[in-house]
């Protein structure tokens, strides 16, 4: 045994690998997730142009806008030829000046009327069933 070393062992090829494949997915999974939710339209100037809007605040550093925004997800099928779904990004100018001039905050949702009044104001709703309820009230009913 002249001269022979051992190399002290560690990590095998194949865990490297699957080491390598956690971090990959683990990434994808964590983008995605912060990937907009339902392709709401962040075109603010609808507001007031003839049909009623129903405009979320979205900040990305919070969690509650997007739940907000999936919660609305589940009644938009019922609505969306008569209401129009729109988000403020508070992230963006537009989306910020739009949500001071209506002191909203992440996971606000505010209703308008087709003429552009404020029609009802929710405080991150919990339920399909407290939008409905200021739907119901504006007289704006489901497909």
């Amino acid at each position: 045994m002249e001269g022979k070393t051992r190399k002290a062992p560690g990590i095998p090829g194949w865990a490297k690998a699957l080491i390598t494949v956690v971090v990959i997915v683990g990434a994808g999974a964590l983008i995605f997730t912060q990937l907009p939710r339902g392709a709401f339209s962040t075109d603010l100037s609808q507001v007031g142009q003839g049909t009623p809007a129903l405009v979320v605040a979205r900040d990305i550093n919070f969690v509650a806008g997007a739940e907000v925004m999936d919660l609305l997800n589940t009644i938009r099928p019922e609505y969306e030829d008569r209401v129009a779904f729109l988000a403020a990004h508070l992230g963006h100018p537009d989306g910020q000046a739009f949500a001071r001039r209506h002191d909203m905050r992440d996971a606000t949702v505010i209703l308008f009327s087709g003429d552009g009044r404020r029609l009802a104001t929710l405080r991150a709703p919990q339920s399909a069933a407290q939008v409905r309820e200021a739907l119901r009230a504006a007289n704006i009913p489901p497909n």
